[in-house]
């Protein structure tokens, strides 16, 4: 007789709330947005919107009411600069550096914690051309940097992606602002995460100003739903905005397969079947991607109308380019090391100017379980090894949160962990251990 799955509702993207926020903060009138998920970093990317002209007021529970600026962020003076305090938020820092470049003044972009040590050299070399200048206050290409700016004239600029694909989705959302239309060309030897620019001009078509995705065929570029798009190649593929205005509207933010992920390996790995709600089978989030790579190493999994359950089956080792997914890395990895034969997890070189170098700590902390771990520049391999019952792991987090609900999955093996710092979660998924809780405990003896 087959188990009865445990229930988890999917959070609210984080991806996507942070892309909505901006969009209805720079939407002339009111936008009502529900489900956005209320962390950390989407409280940093409130505040810094918030210091430019926009105001948001909490209705409910994951329910935010926006009055937007009607255009272009406000700045400050160069004495007195907007301040935007990015804190810890990546996503917050990376997209507004770019947003903030079509507004009017000085806006100051500076954080916490590892932040400083992140590079945001590439949207002041893309947008140099522009007449946009950033003053590094310490070091160059990295925070706390001014951004000295009259707007965007328009134009023609070339973005690379080797870093992140956050520095193209800051500039996308900032062209509809410019004076005049804006192509925007992909640069450089390779384009990492691409699914997230779809997130970006899936957020701008919500709000009505939308980008056109055009790729390179038999010498020339044409027109294509971005949807259609699952890989970037530099040379091959650009954008052309129209200036416009972002119009208000209402919006619901729709489940995040990142924070999702753990549930459906803990399902996978664990001895009792997990389902969960709340996430579109068609979404555009690339980290639905965890889907594809569990069943690649055994796991079970049947949709109905309402979610998709995971079952545990026995799991083998994979080969899988993660580039495209980089937030998934910790969740595959850790399921690794429940598979029979080693895993190996490429084109990730990016994990390392995360909230941590996150390639090199979990090589490091996973090898405390007994499992090999070995790395080169941008992949690592796990060879799994018997996970001791009891056995006692503390781990290091780096006060990174994927360092904490990746690892926390060992759980399910029988393994003692702790961390050092385990309320980290907050930065993108306050509620982990609530929802966690009640699947570690209905896992059977």
């Amino acid at each position: 007789m087959s188990q009865t799955p445990l229930l988890v509702e999917a959070p609210a993207s984080k991806s996507l709330s942070h892309r909505a926020l901006i969009c209805a903060a720079l939407a002339g009138g009111g936008s009502r947005l529900a489900g956005v998920l209320e962390s950390q970093d989407t409280a940093r990317t409130m505040g810094c919107l918030s210091a430019c002209g926009a105001s948001f007021s909490r209705a409910h529970e994951g329910e935010f009411l926006v009055r937007g600026v009607g255009g272009s962020l406000e700045g400050g003076t160069a004495q007195a600069p907007a301040d935007l305090n990015v804190g810890e938020s990546g996503t917050t820092c990376r997209l507004l550096a770019g947003v903030a470049a079509a507004g009017r003044g000085f806006f100051r972009i500076h954080g916490e914690g590892r932040m400083h040590d992140r590079p945001l050299g590439e949207p002041a070399r893309a947008l140099a051309p522009l007449g946009v200048r950033y003053h590094f206050e310490e070091k160059p290409g990295y925070p706390p940097v001014v951004i000295e700016t009259s707007g965007l004239p328009g134009g023609e600029v070339d973005v690379r992606l080797e870093e992140s694909s956050q520095y193209l989705s800051g500039i996308l959302l900032a062209a509809p602002l410019a004076n005049a239309p804006m192509t925007i060309a992909i640069s450089g030897t390779k384009a990492v995460s691409w699914p997230y620019v779809s997130l970006t001009l899936q957020a701008m078509a919500d709000f009505g100003a939308p980008a056109v995705v055009e790729v390179l065929k038999d010498g020339a570029f044409a027109a294509v739903d971005h949807a259609s798009v699952t890989r970037a190649e530099p040379g091959t593929l650009r954008f052309r905005v129209q200036p416009g205005k972002y119009s208000p509207r209402t919006l619901r933010v729709e489940g995040d397969w990142s924070n999702a992920s753990y549930f459906l390996a803990a399902g996978a790995v664990g001895r009792r079947p997990v389902r969960v709600t709340g996430l579109r089978r068609d979404s555009l989030q690339g980290d639905r991607a965890i889907l594809d790579i569990l069943a690649a190493m055994g796991a079970r999994m049947e949709w109905d109308a309402d979610g998709v359950t995971v079952s545990p089956a026995p799991l083998c080792g994979v080969h899988v380019d993660m580039g495209p997914c980089p937030d998934l890395v910790p969740t595959v990895a850790v399921a690794a090391c429940f598979a029979t034969g080693p895993t190996t997890i490429t084109n990730v070189a990016h994990l390392r100017i995360k909230e941590s170098d996150r390639l090199e700590a979990l090589a490091v902390e996973i090898a405390k379980t007994g499992c090999g771990t070995a790395m080169t520049d941008d992949s690592l391999t796990i060879t799994p090894a018997p996970l001791q019952k009891g056995q006692r792991v503390a781990f290091a987090t780096r006060s990174d949160h994927r360092l904490v609900m990746g690892p926390a999955l060992f759980s399910l093996a029988g393994l003692d962990v702790s961390f050092d710092k385990p309320d980290c979660v907050a930065k993108s998924f306050p509620g982990f251990w609530g929802a966690f809780g009640p699947v570690i405990g209905g896992q059977p003896e």
